[in-house]
């Protein structure tokens, strides 16, 4: 459960540092349908840009928003449909997109959904504290963001080989960037520094997206919601939801997939990893170039004995695919191959390398299951290619100009040739498998309570039913919140 123990020392200062600079914050169910937000915000809005340090970008984190960089209200959810003539599969490939968020990638949700609950109980004092965000790339972008908007203090931490973009970015919006080595597969390396921290400072509050239970129920609240606004807004006479399928970075996502399979209880959840560091297909390890998927471990946050499938992705596929999507060769092969209109392949940047990965996953889980075009599966695009020019650049200098003929091999070789191979439907004992893994970060290096692994499997409905709970408990004590600093009533 979120710990939501009121410290009211720390809350009055709290209080009193949001009427300073004029902070209200949304509550989860706003994120969710924003409808409740009060018009006065939305008027306050149309003069804000998407990625501006305005408190009133808060109220942006959703899938919600309209598609434009400055003044955007709210809309029909964000995605993106992947035709079959591109996929290679009969079944509807529908991409939530976090292009649309703030710092243009959905982690700024994940990231408000841990540092939220702490400031509204009073247990983060942001005129002491300084928040921690240990991640391997966005993550710790939203925290960043999220601290800038809400007047905390940050510091955030990431592996020293994610792209350029990324640290570029973070330079200018977090209090301290610290790079840790090696790349995405690294996450111990970041778990090392942040107890390095916490030993050695006091003012550190650590957020750790791998097992902070807000990243968790943010998604389940307002992710799995606005999939299912986007299939009930998009569905035909005979379609059904078949199933979801993200790769695991925090596995925070997956919880998205819990709150649908609450709702479409025939639905399968995927979870997808780089074949590089296949952990939960062989327990393996190794270094791998798909940005934000943070290996050699099971999440805590992840519900395992919900997943249905594993699929393995070869970042090999996804950094080429990136590159024949982001060119005009490439674009203009997939025109002439495929007949694919100028409005959707100027829209293929609107998946980052993760994104890409998670449009394979789909791909072939869409094979596994001899899935028809009556099905719809969903994934999210978590940022766009916005953050991966460098990466671009380094295919370049490796292959080459890019030409038509690379372009074919890109697709026939990346797209259409994935199969169903480096893949697992879980059973009953594979999932207990994957689930005890967590066992070897989490209790014997992380210091978790051995009872509480046990818990999440074996009193798995009460355990996960009890989180997911908790979202009106924390939407009350924002309510709470806002209503002592008289901000919101003020605007």
């Amino acid at each position: 459960m979120i710990d939501l123990t009121i410290n009211k020392e720390g809350l009055r200062r709290t209080i009193k540092r949001a009427r300073e600079n004029k902070i209200v914050i949304p509550t989860l169910a706003q994120m969710r349908d924003p409808a409740l937000i009060p018009d006065k915000i939305k008027r306050a809005l149309k003069d804000v840009g998407m990625w501006d340090i305005s408190p009133l970008n808060l109220f942006r984190i959703s899938w919600h928003n309209e598609p434009v960089t400055r003044g955007g209200g709210f809309a029909d959810v964000n995605y993106l449909e992947i035709p079959a003539a591109l996929s290679g599969v009969a079944a509807r490939i529908i991409v939530l997109l976090g292009k649309w968020f703030p710092t243009g990638c959905h982690k700024v949700g994940a990231s408000f959904g841990c540092l939220a609950p702490r400031l509204v109980t009073g247990q983060f004092d942001p005129t002491y504290n300084k928040a921690v965000w240990p991640s391997t790339g966005n993550y710790c972008r939203g925290g960043a963001y999220n601290s800038k908007l809400l007047s905390c203090d940050s510091i955030a931490i990431l592996p020293a080989e994610m792209s350029r973009e990324r640290f570029d970015w973070l330079k200018s919006i977090a209090g301290e960037v610290i790079a840790t080595p090696g790349c995405e597969s690294n996450v111990k390396e970041i778990f090392d520094k942040t107890w390095e921290l916490r030993n050695t400072r006091e003012d550190v509050v650590i957020f750790n997206q791998f097992d902070e239970m807000g990243n968790h129920l943010w998604h389940y609240t307002v992710t799995g919601k606005a999939i299912e606004d986007c299939f009930l807004k998009i569905r035909r006479e005979n379609d059904r939801l078949a199933g979801m399928a993200f790769t695991s970075g925090s596995a925070g996502t997956m919880a998205g997939g819990d709150y649908i399979k609450e709702k479409y209880p025939h639905a399968r959840l995927a979870v997808g990893e780089a074949l590089q560091c296949p952990t939960l297909l062989n327990n393996g390890f190794g270094g791998h170039r798909i940005e934000g998927i943070g290996d050699k471990h099971v999440p805590w946050v992840h519900n395992v004995r919900n997943t249905d499938m594993v699929i393995g992705i070869d970042d090999n596929d996804c950094r080429n695919l990136l590159r024949l999507f982001n060119t005009d060769t490439g674009k203009r092969y997939l025109q002439k191959e495929l007949g694919l209109p100028d409005a959707l392949l100027n829209r293929l940047s609107l998946l980052g390398v993760s994104g890409i990965a998670n449009v394979l996953c789909c791909v072939k889980m869409a094979r596994y299951y001899e899935l028809t075009e009556n099905d719809t599966l969903f994934t999210v695009g978590t940022d766009s290619a916005e953050m991966y020019g460098s990466r671009l650049e380094e295919l370049n200098c490796e292959q080459g100009a890019y030409s038509e003929v690379r372009a074919a091999a890109d697709y026939y070789g990346h797209m259409r040739g994935a199969r169903t191979d480096y893949l697992e439907e879980l059973t009953y004992e594979t999932r207990k498998r994957i689930h005890n893994l967590k066992y070897y970060t989490w209790v014997e290096q992380q210091g978790k309570d051995v009872e509480e692994l046990n818990a999440q499997w074996y009193e798995h409905e009460s355990y996960w039913g009890g989180i997911h709970g908790q979202g009106k408990d924390i939407d009350a004590l924002i309510e709470a919140f806002n209503e002592e600093t008289g901000v919101q009533k003020a605007l």
